[in-house]
């Protein structure tokens, strides 16, 4: 694969070619089956995950040594606008999952064995990965989750249950974050490589969700499952900063949904254009093109933070403000430019025969998944210092 830079604001813009032209592997291999997905709720994640990680679209960001490109972290927005051009939000998502949610804390502090047994297949595509933190009485509030892994022997025994697992009905394994040991909430949690075939592990469900038809969501429940301590991701008890630290990379690549919303602007000046009340068509109404422009302007300046997030974050720098800035911001963009497009869709807009719809219902969870944004808020405020003292 050949990446070619276009210099753009601090950090670049990116178009991405592999050996086949650009957005083949979305125009050949995912859009034409995207309606069928949606209706059967699932897409065939190990399908899909080959094809791009043979294209080297799965480890964007990793090392090398462990079948990854070795190049730094604004290549992966590049891939995540890419990914925008999907006519769906649950595809984008559950390959998001697999190449900056559940496998950062994995490439940064796990052991050569652990890489070479999960790292190194996920970025190839031959295992689908899945992530393991929410729980039924512990989504945005991490620190509350009740999953325990007790050590016994040279293993963990873990009992418990994780909810809205993305590709957990399809998952070879689990960036799992377990309780092991009875200590302070931010020090007593540790992040674990969990096969998914063990015996114990149970898929209780495939949950019926709004959005994001396309991707497969779990209830998993662990029942005695013993998984080896070499297992542990790290150090032992230091989960939580880990997995905080993974979150930065989730969330800017949740933030970049940036194509998407572009498209959607662009396919409602196409039909405004066309549609016509009152003699005139419906984009010459000022109402109408005024809005479109400022809902324009609100996708670049939502580019502009990403960059700058994602150029101090290849820098070394701690970017949880900037990321929980961009994801809330994301979040709420999200469901005001699909809510303005759609009403200027009228009847269409409200049938699933058009994008605008289906990015409705979809992106809706971008302002409850990977923490909500009353929780993003509070991190700002943190880091503002203006939450109250206890």
């Amino acid at each position: 694969m050949n990446i070619y830079r276009i210099s753009e604001l601090n950090i670049g813009k990116y178009i991405i070619y592999t050996e086949k032209t650009q957005n083949s592997i979305i125009d050949q291999e995912i859009n034409p089956y995207v309606d069928q997905w949606e209706a059967e709720g699932k897409f065939p994640a190990h399908k899909i995950f080959k094809i791009l990680g043979t294209a080297g679209f799965l480890g964007v960001n990793k090392p090398v040594e462990y079948g990854g490109l070795g190049l730094d972290y604004t290549y992966n927005v590049a891939v995540a606008e890419e990914l925008g051009n999907i006519r769906c939000g649950g595809i984008p998502m559950a390959i998001g999952v697999q190449s900056d949610m559940a496998t950062p804390a994995l490439a940064r502090f796990g052991s050569h064995e652990l890489k070479e047994e999960f790292l190194l297949p996920s970025i190839m595509g031959d295992k689908v990965a899945c992530l393991g933190v929410s729980e039924v009485g512990a989504g945005s509030d991490v620190s509350s989750i009740k999953t325990k892994a007790v050590r016994k022997g040279d293993e963990y025994v873990i009992n418990g249950g994780k909810m809205w697992t993305t590709t957990g009905t399809q998952a070879d394994w689990m960036c799992l974050l377990a309780n092991t040991s009875d200590g302070p909430p931010h020090r007593n949690k540790s992040l674990i490589c969990l096969p998914m075939n063990l015996p114990g592990v149970h898929i209780a469900r495939k949950i019926d969700k709004l959005g994001m038809r396309s991707s497969d969501t779990a209830e998993v429940f662990f029942d005695d499952v013993r998984v080896p301590c070499k297992n542990v991701i790290g150090q032992e008890g230091m989960g939580f900063t880990y997995q905080m630290i993974q979150f930065q990379e989730e969330r800017l690549w949740a933030a970049a949904i940036l194509t998407t919303m572009d498209n959607i602007v662009q396919e409602t000046v196409q039909y405004t254009r066309q549609r016509k009340i009152f003699k005139l068509p419906v984009l010459y109404h000022q109402a109408v093109h005024f809005r479109l422009a400022e809902l324009q302007t609100e996708v670049e300046l939502l580019r502009s933070l990403i960059y700058r997030a994602t150029a101090l974050y290849i820098k070394g720098n701690d970017v949880t403000k900037l990321a929980s800035m961009a994801k809330l911001k994301a979040g709420r963009l999200a469901r005001e430019l699909s809510d303005s497009c759609l009403q200027y869709w009228g009847g269409m807009g409200f049938t699933s025969d058009v994008l605008v719809s289906r990015v409705y219902r979809d992106f809706r969870l971008l302002s409850i998944g990977g923490g909500a944004d009353e929780v993003m808020l509070s991190i700002i405020c943190k880091y503002m210092d203006t939450l109250p003292k206890n």
